[in-house]
């Protein structure tokens, strides 16, 4: 019996797949909020853990990053849900170890087929996802960069993302305006729409 624990916030969409993968003989399911999604992991020990990357609990991935990072070693083998044209979010999952990854717009076999061979520890790629994996090598912006625009997204000022990751007012402009540049845009309003976008943050 293939334990799984699928990671979703929006209750209906998150019930429905448990509705769909609970028929299946070999699976059983269990589901989780972003919110409750740690625990459950401790006390399942799933063997695949299916989280939705792009759904609104996960903001920004950063709740994502936290439970992967401090559940992986519990969650068993991390398999994602993903859109296609967001190459920053497949590149977050796969720097987060994923195994998996299946396009949100992909039939049911398909994530029934990922579930069972990340189960058995080997690599799954959903063919339609692969053009966004080549764009995801791509990422243009460096660990620290992306986390200066995670919180310029969130709202932070120059002085408030100085004081949150210990820099200087100046070293926070200079990071912006390499930011604007490497993202192609007009101003810091424009990277991180663009930046959004493409699920870099």
């Amino acid at each position: 019996m293939i334990r799984v624990l699928l990671v979703h916030d929006t209750h209906l969409l998150r019930s429905a797949l448990v509705a769909l993968l609970g028929k299946e003989r070999d699976l059983d399911v269990v589901p989780a909020s972003w919110r409750t999604a740690p625990g459950r992991a401790r006390s399942l020990q799933p063997h695949v853990c299916v989280v939705d990357v792009d759904c609104p609990g996960s903001a920004t991935l950063s709740a994502a990053a936290e439970f992967i990072k401090h559940a992986a070693d519990r969650a068993g083998a991390l398999l994602v849900l993903a859109t296609a044209s967001r190459p920053g979010l497949l590149r977050r999952a796969f720097d987060a170890r994923a195994l998996g990854y299946v396009n949100k717009d992909a039939g049911p076999e398909r994530l029934l087929a990922a579930i069972r061979k990340v189960a058995s520890g080997e690599r799954y790629v959903d063919d339609s996802l692969a053009f966004d994996f080549l764009q995801a090598a791509d990422m243009p912006l460096t660990p620290r960069e992306l986390s200066v625009l995670s919180l310029a997204a969130e709202g932070a000022s120059v002085s408030e993302i100085a004081g949150r990751l210990h820099l200087s007012h100046g070293t926070v402009r200079n990071y912006m305006t390499a930011i604007t540049r490497k993202t192609g845009a007009r101003n810091r309003v424009d990277a991180i729409r663009i930046s959004q976008g493409a699920g870099w943050v």
